[in-house]
């Protein structure tokens, strides 16, 4: 469990190198997207990833690392949304945007590490592939929760699934990274 917390840490440094990236850029304008707005996106990236799963080619060069990362990136913009809602502009500064970031990570962590104990690290035995498809299903639980204005009978909530959406994101970035799949290359583009 110790590697795990290791490549997370390394998975997530990545992560937030491009992030912060993009605030320098873009400041905090995903401050106006409501947390819907959110999850449609993440739905793009994930079903990029699924698409070029299933194709086995990118016309545009860019391959599934940057989508996962970028679902990494959305899930905790979509946790601070959630957190302090929507605004009608950008609203915080990057250093604040950074500090709300480093804050999602840590309890996104806690959770994956709690799960990781009880699930006995049974992640590192599926497919990336696998990840793609528990994602998507995350997303349209998450649509449906949001269709049902956040009123479930069994359910947890939306942060909820965004938490796990992360988590299955950094699963995958660090089986790509460091595990039985690719290169071990992590290409840092278009990350968000």
């Amino acid at each position: 469990m110790d590697s795990t917390n290791t490549q997370f840490d390394e998975v997530i440094r990545l992560c937030r190198e491009v992030y912060e990236k993009k605030l320098h850029d873009y400041g905090a304008s995903w401050r106006i997207l409501r947390p819907e707005s959110v999850t449609d996106q993440i739905f793009i990236k994930a079903n990029r990833i699924r698409s070029l799963e299933m194709k086995k080619e990118s016309r545009v060069g860019e391959g599934i690392v940057p989508e996962f990362m970028a679902i990494v990136n959305y899930g905790i913009i979509g946790l601070i949304q959630l957190t302090l809602g929507y605004a009608d502009g950008v609203d915080i500064s990057p250093e604040e945007a950074m500090r709300l970031y480093d804050q999602q990570v840590s309890e996104t962590k806690e959770l994956m590490l709690d799960k990781n104990h009880d699930y006995d690290e049974a992640w590192r035995s599926m497919r990336v592939s696998s990840y793609t498809d528990i994602i998507l299903m995350k997303i349209y639980r998450a649509k449906e929760i949001e269709e049902l204005d956040g009123q479930t009978l069994a359910s947890e909530g939306v942060d909820a699934n965004y938490k796990d959406m992360i988590n299955y994101a950094i699963f995958a970035l660090i089986k790509l990274r460091f595990g039985e799949v690719g290169n071990g290359q992590l290409a840092i583009s278009n990350g968000q």
